[in-house]
This record gives C-alpha cells, sequence and structure tokens, in this order.
C-alpha cells in the first residue's frame, strides 16, 4: 500500500471514529434532574386499614383543568434484584416487583427491606407459574390478573391506546401506572447496556416540567426516575409474544 492510500484509510477511519464519538454523545441518554412534589398516600391511612383491606376509591377527576400542575404518589420502591443478583429469576422480576409496589402503595404498606421484596416476588412467581404455567415476561392482562386474584385487588383498569392525559389523569386521582415497555426505546443509562427487550416500571407522577416520576425496578437507582413523557409514551408496548416494538399500546390503573 501506498504512503497516499495509508494517509487517505487513517484520515477516514479517524473521521469515523470522531463521528460515531459526536453521534453517541449526542444522542447519550441523560439522566433528568427536576425538583420532586411531597409524596402522597392513596388515602389518608387508619387503624381499621390492614394489608389485606384497600381503603375508599380517591375523588375522581372530571375536568383535565382541575389536574394539580405536579403530583408524587407515596409508591414504595424496590429493584428487581434485591440483592444485586441479576441472574434467574431476578433478571427478569420487573413485572413482579411492578406489582409488589403498586399493591404495596393501594395497601398503604411498605417494603420491609430486601428481604421482604425478595420473599413476596418469589411468592407472586409461585402464583404465575401455578396460574399461567411460567412467570416470564407478562403481559399488561397477566400482570392485571396478578393484582386481582393474588392481591384481590378490584379496581384494576387497562387503557388501550391511553394517551399523555389519561395517565395524568389517574395519577392526579392517585391511582398508580403499571406499564409495559420497549426497555430498550426508556434509554436509561444505569440499565446494564442496551437495556432489557422488554421491561415494566411504575409510574408514580409527574413534574412541572410534565415528566414522568417513576419507580423503574431495572436498576438500583430507580426509586422517583424522572422520564420525559416522549420517551415514556413512545416506549409503552405490551409483550406481544415478543415482538414487543409491534406491541399494543398498554397501561394498568391501580386503584
Amino acid at each position: 500500500m501506498s504512503k497516499n492510500w495509508f494517509k487517505i484509510v487513517v484520515f477516514v477511519v479517524v473521521f469515523l471514529g470522531i463521528g460515531a464519538f459526536f453521534v453517541f454523545y449526542k444522542n447519550k441518554p441523560e439522566v433528568i434532574k427536576e425538583p420532586i412534589p411531597t409524596a402522597q398516600v392513596y388515602k389518608s391511612p387508619k387503624s381499621t386499614v390492614t394489608s389485606k383491606t384497600i381503603p375508599a376509591e380517591p375523588e375522581l377527576i372530571t375536568d383535565i383543568g382541575s389536574m394539580p400542575v405536579e403530583i408524587n404518589l407515596a409508591v414504595p420502591f424496590t429493584v428487581q434484584a434485591p440483592y444485586a443478583n441479576w441472574e434467574d429469576p431476578y433478571g427478569d422480576f420487573c413485572e413482579e416487583a411492578s406489582v409488589l409496589m403498586a399493591a404495596s402503595y393501594v395497601f398503604g404498606t411498605t417494603i420491609a427491606g430486601p428481604d421482604f421484596a425478595d420473599q413476596k416476588m418469589l411468592e407472586i412467581k409461585l402464583f404465575e407459574e401455578q396460574r399461567f404455567g411460567y412467570h416470564k415476561d407478562t403481559s399488561a392482562e397477566e400482570t392485571a390478573t396478578i393484582l386481582r386474584e393474588f392481591y384481590k385487588i378490584d379496581k384494576i383498569r387497562l387503557v388501550y391506546n391511553p394517551t399523555e392525559n389519561d395517565i395524568k389523569k389517574a395519577l392526579a386521582e392517585k391511582k398508580a401506572v403499571i406499564i409495559p415497555a420497549a426497555g430498550q426505546q426508556l434509554g436509561n443509562p444505569y440499565f446494564r447496556q442496551p437495556g432489557p427487550l422488554y421491561h415494566m416500571l411504575v409510574i408514580k407522577g409527574y413534574t412541572k416540567e410534565g415528566n414522568f416520576i417513576t419507580n423503574d425496578p431495572g436498576t438500583k437507582r430507580g426509586s422517583d426516575f424522572i422520564y420525559s413523557s416522549s420517551v415514556i409514551m413512545n416506549a409503552i408496548h405490551d409483550w406481544n409474544n415478543g415482538d414487543i416494538d409491534n406491541g399494543r399500546k398498554v397501561v394498568i390503573i391501580v386503584g
């Protein structure tokens, strides 16, 4: 190879490398930092409320204009791998963790440490295996079944093709929102890259800027993790037998 050709090859390689760097840097996911409002419970606790008694339903929002400018629900957090062991089954426990968080919020209970979270998620796994024959990658409908049958929560609603306002209205009514998602579309920098193909998380509020506050069990840094509303709305997809990018848009309203 002549010196001129060698110089050309080196130039092209360097040029492509610099271009790739700037493309990556430009598209690198950023963690959104915003003030988060004070967390609100599902309903003011009463001494008569037990872990298996659901308080009365919060007041319904009939006018979008009456929604608060921001809200943050007191949904307790757990990572899906409580002891940082991401091997089976914990690498697929986003659904179990999301169910546990949402149910705990509705019942007004805490998630009392990793031992408790681990035990409860394994109990949910056993229920799934008995009910569905498997525990991995439960669809929105199957996840709703877990909430109804395992946790005995009647107030569960699936909303297909939800709008951003549908989700925010549910949150304003103090209802938790579970979403199935194409995990790699979320762009969470704390995921093991490139992120899970299928994921599930809990939306627990929204900020004055309109971004969503979530409890994302896919990372230990997932408590109160903020996603832009556009990222969330684009990423929402049901399991769809593994063809997640073409899965239906659906959310689970809990409460």
